[in-house]
């Protein structure tokens, strides 16, 4: 079972008993402004769930779709990431429970998830696609040194109108002269 342990999380692989939290975390209202109705359906969390579960057995694995677990109480708290795109790059994402939002705690799983990514996957790029009007993530994404590298205007319709998403990456080379310094 794939585990990263940080000073207040482990980052594991998801569980069948993550499932409710996970559904939980897909029905706030907050988490559901940036999707559409129908990527909030509880039922397609729980498939994405056993979808989770079952990426963590492929091999190759090409997919880190991880649990953040509280490490004091032990309890699911949000899901981070990594989804490896070919050509030494990878994508990132992350969602965490309403009531732990606001204390810079996804910035500690997140370059977790990152140095994994970078040291031990051999990743050259890491990337995140976001709606432009979701600005938790835009300063989660300027926070762990990405840059802004598109803006797509138009580019995505559900909640009938039209979203501008944007995209942020950073480079190995750029991870680490950040880290060193």
């Amino acid at each position: 079972m794939f585990q990263l342990k940080t000073e207040h999380f482990l980052i594991r692989d998801m569980r069948p008993e993550d499932e409710d939290a996970f559904v939980a975390i897909s029905q706030d209202e907050k988490y559901q402004r940036f999707y559409d109705e129908s990527d909030c359906d509880p039922n397609k969390y729980r498939e994405l769930t056993q979808l989770f579960i079952a990426q963590a057995k492929e091999l190759p694995r090409t997919s880190y779709q991880l649990a953040i677990e509280h490490q004091a109480g032990g309890a699911f708290i949000g899901t981070v990431c990594l989804r490896l795109e070919g050509d030494q790059q990878a994508s990132m994402g992350c969602g965490l429970s309403r009531h732990h939002q606001g204390q810079n705690l996804m910035v500690e799983a997140v370059q977790a998830l990152a140095n994994f990514g970078f040291q031990e996957l051999n990743v050259h790029r890491i990337f995140a696609e976001t709606i432009s009007e979701n600005k938790a993530a835009i300063r989660l994404c300027q926070r762990l040194g990405m840059r802004k590298e598109a803006h797509f205007h138009q580019h995505r319709f559900f909640k009938d109108r039209w979203w501008d998403t944007v995209v942020y990456a950073v480079l190995r080379t750029e991870w680490e002269q950040r880290r060193n310094a």
